[in-house]
């Protein structure tokens, strides 16, 4: 199964050197996630999870102040019993749909791919106030919407396993 696990530079370069990704939510192709999205597409419903991911990654920006303004997605192929469904799978809101929760930490030499926002000035400075507005974004205020959905126009480039750390540094 493929997941998406959002992530921040500074999580990622903490994994990189032992090789395993601590943080167990991710996002997957989950039926509440097909559900919602009406598609057969699996590669439409797989940018779906990806994208959820980033805003999830969006959110651990905001936590942590000190980490560069990129968000960050690795992408990993487990195997089904590595995956736990996020309560139950039924549709809980926006932000839990197509979560998962992996079972145990995943190795980085499972990673398909990384992706992650370009090292450009403007994206960081959108990602930037994107973090900055997406607590109020979730209470439901439209301009810190705004704010957010600016950050969701950039689309986060891809990465083979061997770029992390060129990604890192």
């Amino acid at each position: 199964m493929r997941v998406y696990v959002p992530t921040t530079l500074a999580a990622l370069a903490q994994a990189h050197p032992d090789g395993a990704l601590e943080q167990s939510p991710a996002y997957a192709v989950t039926p509440a996630l097909r559900e919602w999205y009406v598609s057969d597409d699996i590669e439409e419903l797989e940018y779906a999870a990806l994208v959820r991911a980033a805003q999830s990654s969006l959110r651990l920006l905001a936590a942590d102040p000190g980490a560069p303004r990129r968000r960050v997605v690795v992408a990993l192929d487990v195997p089904d019993a590595a995956v736990k469904p996020f309560a139950g799978d039924e549709y809980q809101d926006q932000l839990s749909l197509g979560q998962v929760v992996l079972a145990a930490p995943v190795r980085l030499a499972k990673a398909a791919a990384v992706h992650a926002d370009a090292a450009d000035p403007e994206v960081a400075q959108d990602v930037a106030t994107a973090a900055d507005a997406v607590t109020a974004a979730d209470a439901g205020d439209d301009d810190a919407q705004f704010s957010v959905d600016g950050a969701e126009d950039h689309e986060l480039l891809w990465f083979a396993t061997q770029e992390i750390p060129g990604l890192l540094g």
